[in-house]
């Protein structure tokens, strides 16, 4: 097999801790990855010379991200036409309910929010495009855990243990495999104060023209507004939402 290069996976290291805080020291890169003062040094100074990350104004010793990986985040971005169209679909659900709507796909593990359309209302879910976490954990990552076969399912399930971000997250891989069971008949999964105490979500699952799911979409609200009526109302919003995605994604349903 080829050989990974050591020295691009830590500059990829490096990178990637700019996606948690939006600029950092050479120290805290040392600290956080572990290694040399040198060869962070090396590391940061290669990054700097191609613009990938630059010096902050003011601040000589603290970096941030550069254009370059903007440019190609907006690239990947311009290509993948779940996000265009999914950023048409889930603005028309968000206005119909203001509340959260998100856009999600699965990544190992975790879920990433491709799109989100926030709610105007004071109180509101805090959340961000690239944002990542537990799929066991929220609404729309039990829509993607639930589709995946058994195989990729145990895969998953046995890499490590199930972190709980609340005392409602589901932690225990055979609860867990039983819910996944309730959510693949419903098509539809709910987050009951499982990443967020204060938060509800409902999400539904979004496939492309092969019927394969592909990603899910989720309306999230505090508790203070999930009423037994709001819920209902918002699980069909959330249906018929992730029916237009799939549509438009190519995806024909079956008549019954």
């Amino acid at each position: 097999m080829p050989r990974v290069v050591p020295a691009v996976i830590r500059a990829l290291d490096v990178l990637e801790l700019f996606l948690d805080c939006p600029q950092l020291s050479a120290r805290q890169v040392m600290e956080r990855l572990d290694l040399p003062r040198t060869t962070v040094h090396e590391l940061l100074v290669t990054l700097e010379a191609r613009s990938y990350l630059i010096s902050v104004p003011g601040q000589p010793v603290q970096y941030r991200l550069g254009m370059p990986l903007f440019q190609l985040g907006a690239a990947f971005a311009g290509r993948l036409d779940l996000v265009r169209e999914a950023q048409c679909v889930a603005r028309d659900v968000a206005a119909a309910c203001d509340e959260a709507v998100h856009v999600a796909v699965l990544d190992g593990a975790d879920v990433i929010y491709l799109v989100k359309f926030d709610s105007t209302h004071p109180v509101r879910m805090v959340s961000a495009v690239g944002r990542r976490l537990p799929a066991h954990c929220t609404a729309v990552g039990k829509i993607l855990l639930s589709a995946l076969d058994e195989a990729s399912l145990d895969d998953v399930l046995t890499k490590g243990d199930l972190p709980g971000m609340t005392p409602d997250s589901i932690t225990d891989p055979d609860r867990l495999r039983e819910h996944l069971d309730r959510v693949r008949a419903d098509d539809v999964a709910v987050d009951i104060g499982e990443s967020d105490s204060a938060m509800r979500c409902v999400a539904a699952s979004i496939r492309d023209h092969s019927g394969t799911t592909i990603a899910a979409m989720s309306l999230s609200a505090p508790i203070i507004r999930w009423t037994p009526e709001a819920h209902v109302e918002w699980t069909g919003l959330v249906r018929e939402g992730a029916a237009a995605l799939s549509a438009r994604m190519g995806y024909r349903a079956l008549s019954r």
